[in-house]
């Protein structure tokens, strides 16, 4: 992919060291001899700039660390050349410990509590997004809220970029996301689960899932959006279309990162002038491209190309 595109900066308010492991079977009270183990700098939107540097863009990544897991986490974030802005707080940045139980193929997946951020450390967060707002580009907002930070935190940014010509990419769920549609956005990424809750449906079928996204791009509240589906593929719904494709067959290693992957691969193509279609496309081969690989490795740019090209013409 060229390298030429409109600027990209993401915000990661709750990053995680991601430990991921292996065991033949995971059995209680039992002593669980374990293989090699893998340290990755995770979380949603340092993975969206992972990601986008692996597909060869370039993003500004915006992330709070502190402690000796965080000292740890930007090592390994430098050693991948992604640029990083980092945000001291007091405390320590969390783990995430991913283990696959190889007798099964089965993962499992614990995500540990993090730091609770005083108030002057996100406010802090703020004023970093704001010297750093990428002018006519695109502000991704991905990732849970640590505790401390108010519910409308991401909808406070959506405020600002509004005001200020950019494009506010929003990936969470629960009263975040909630509050961030509130504001209004630019496109919003959720899994049927989380559109379900949005509209306050229990479930939803194919026909109500595009009326239920239909609504929220009526309302005003996201322009765009990209509803991901797992093996099931994902739907795009915008003003003036709705394109549903199917996923790739892969050999399904890892779910880690895989939305992810989705999301910078979308917001990379938009960036460097793709329509709606085509960017969705790359995105759907950026998702299998990452489950296809062990523990929390992001997605390769062949491995992309090879996948976009065994998706149904259009």
């Amino acid at each position: 992919m060229a390298s030429s595109h409109a600027p990209i900066v993401t915000l990661t308010m709750n990053p995680a060291l991601d430990v991921s492991t292996s065991t033949p079977s995971v059995i209680p009270e039992r002593k669980l001899r374990c293989g090699a183990t893998r340290l990755d700098p995770g979380g949603g939107g340092v993975n969206v700039s992972r990601a986008i540097r692996n597909l060869g863009g370039r993003s500004l990544a915006i992330y709070p660390l502190g402690g000796p897991t965080g000292q740890a986490y930007r090592q390994l974030l430098e050693a991948e050349a992604v640029v990083g802005r980092v945000v001291t707080i007091a405390g320590s940045t969390r783990e995430s410990f991913t283990v696959d139980e190889t007798g099964s193929g089965e993962q499992f997946r614990f995500v540990l509590q993090g730091p609770t951020l005083r108030e002057p450390e996100w406010r802090a967060c703020l004023s970093a997004v704001g010297d750093l707002l990428p002018d006519d580009g695109y502000l991704v907002l991905s990732g849970s809220l640590p505790l401390g930070v108010p519910d409308d935190f991401y909808g406070r940014l959506a405020v600002v970029c509004r005001e200020n010509g950019v494009r506010c990419v929003v990936d969470t769920s629960g009263p975040a996301l909630a509050a961030a549609l509130d504001a209004g956005v630019h496109l919003i990424k959720p899994s049927l689960r989380e559109l379900a809750d949005l509209v306050g449906a229990d479930a939803l079928d194919a026909a109500d899932r595009v009326a239920a996204a239909r609504t929220i791009v009526e309302r005003g509240q996201a322009e765009v959006v990209a509803l991901t589906l797992g093996g099931d593929g994902a739907t795009l719904v915008t003003a003036d279309e709705v394109v549903d494709l199917p996923t790739p067959h892969v050999d399904v290693k890892s779910a880690v990162g895989a939305g992810d992957s989705f999301l910078a691969a979308l917001v990379l193509r938009r960036a460097q002038g793709a329509d709606w279609r085509s960017a969705f496309r790359t995105a759907v081969a950026a998702g299998s491209a990452t489950a296809m690989l062990p523990a929390t490795e992001l997605c390769h740019a062949d491995d992309v190309a090879r996948l976009e090209a065994q998706l149904p013409a259009e």
